[in-house]
């Protein structure tokens, strides 16, 4: 039976009853044949307001109105392509620690209190070690966030806008300390464009291999053995093969060791080609890196060559690993621990040889809980007679972590770290370290 004929029915009867059922008090009279006719009236009338229900089209009801909520009735990107999709997201971080060193306190200020950075390890002439009390830090400075605009033509070209910064730059002249107000600076971290197979912009370098990166609670962790720089370059990828031209930057270190100091002064920019390959079992990568160093009127050349990768035992476990030498390896490892090149005593530039790498080991006990134990070591070999006796001969690392996400996106961890750098003439200093962090990823 149809919707139209099950409901007309009832209705009508339902109208009939209520007209007749107060005449049946008093039994039948003579109006019996004209209650019938109204009826059979009011039953073609139902018949025309069910038929106008069913040809009516379907309205949508309204939203309830909600004071708390307004409803956005134009694009977030009004300046934008047409279809365009925008994207935000970033974390909030929250790292405390206690640090204790061998040779002295690191300089208030300094990187390396916020994070592990192996050249900040003081180093004194022996037997003046002086006698320094751990010392702590709480900040949150490595919060970021992060926006992007992805578009896609009509021809399936693919574009995509991306930016990205932290809040690890520094403060005011008057508020950016820790009396007050703990004022951190916005710095960017990443700005490109990117059209199909290139990219255009500031991001890291194609030398550096990402996917290889342990887990760690300080910033980077690894900080003696990676390769670590971001800096505007034109990027083309095509498959596994990535090929890039990328900012030129000389890091130099005067003739004796009596200081060290950067040049723009280059023509070529640096060169870099990568190549990637990954399976079930993990991943490798190998990039090679050649570079033109300037400083006034002289020049020199070098190559460096880098192999990282992640390799899995099974579900829970993995190692990570990289491996890097060259040829004035310098502002791209260690976080310029060492210089590019060395001036001799007729100012020519004697790249410095430069080698390391880290490797670590990642278990995961539960989808929840999970632990990092990792050694990074860097080495270089420099030549006294020129670089003096004072400059940075190796420095090394090893660390140990659990870091336990009780909901997701929430990590908290805990981390031990002990470092050490060395100097040309033998002088060690050391640093012990215990740091700990909340993060919450959105």
């Amino acid at each position: 039976m149809s919707t139209h004929n099950a409901l007309k029915r009832p209705l009508a009867v339902a109208l009939a009853a209520a007209l007749v059922l107060p005449g049946l008090a008093g039994a039948q009279t003579a109006k019996e044949a004209e209650l019938e006719a109204r009826v059979a009236e009011l039953e073609k009338m139902v018949q025309q307001l069910l038929q106008h229900q069913q040809e009516a089209p379907a309205v949508a009801p309204a939203p309830a109105a909600d004071p708390g909520k307004t409803i956005q009735s134009t694009t977030i990107l009004p300046g934008a392509n047409p279809g365009s999709r925008f994207s935000y997201g970033g974390f909030i971080k929250f790292d405390a620690m206690v640090t204790d060193t061998s040779d002295g306190k690191i300089a208030d200020g300094s990187a390396g209190r916020l994070f592990y950075v192996p050249s900040t390890i003081p180093v004194v002439a022996n037997g003046t070690e002086p006698d320094t009390d751990p010392y702590t830090d709480f900040h949150a400075a490595f919060s970021r966030f992060w926006f992007a605009v992805d578009h896609t033509t009509d021809n399936d070209d693919k574009f995509r806008g991306y930016i990205e910064a932290d809040l690890f730059g520094g403060g005011s002249a008057n508020l950016g300390n820790e009396v007050s107000t703990n004022t951190h600076g916005i710095t960017i971290r990443h700005a490109f464009v990117t059209w199909n197979n290139w990219l255009a912009g500031q991001t890291w370098t194609n030398f550096q291999d990402l996917g290889s990166l342990p887990e760690t609670v300080d910033f980077l962790g690894v900080s003696d053995g990676t390769i670590f720089v971001r800096q505007a370059q034109l990027r083309y990828t095509n498959g596994p093969w990535s090929f890039s031209i990328e900012n030129p930057h000389t890091l130099a270190t005067n003739f004796g060791g009596t200081g060290r100091f950067s040049s723009g002064d280059n023509v070529l920019p640096d060169i870099t080609a990568r190549w990637n390959t990954k399976g079930d079992w993990g991943h490798f990568s190998v990039a090679g890196l050649l570079r033109q160093f300037k400083a006034g009127d002289e020049t020199a050349t070098g190559a460096s060559v880098s192999v990282a990768g992640k390799f899995n035992l099974g579900a829970n476990d993995d190692i990570r690993y990289m491996a890097n030498y060259g040829q004035g390896l310098g502002r791209y490892f260690a976080f310029g621990q060492g210089t590019d090149v060395v001036l001799d005593a007729g100012s020519d530039l004697e790249p410095i040889n430069a080698y390391g790498g880290f490797i670590g080991w990642r278990h995961a006990f539960n989808p929840q809980l999970r632990s990092n134990i990792i050694f990074s070591a860097a080495y270089y070999d420099n030549d006294p007679s020129l670089t003096g006796w004072g400059v940075t001969e190796r420095s090394h690392s090893i660390r140990a972590n659990l870091i336990y996400s009780p909901f997701p996106k929430l990590d908290i961890g805990a981390e031990v770290t002990y470092g050490e750098r060395a100097l040309e003439d033998d002088r060690e200093g050391d640093l012990k370290r215990f740091h700990t962090t909340v993060k919450y990823s959105f």
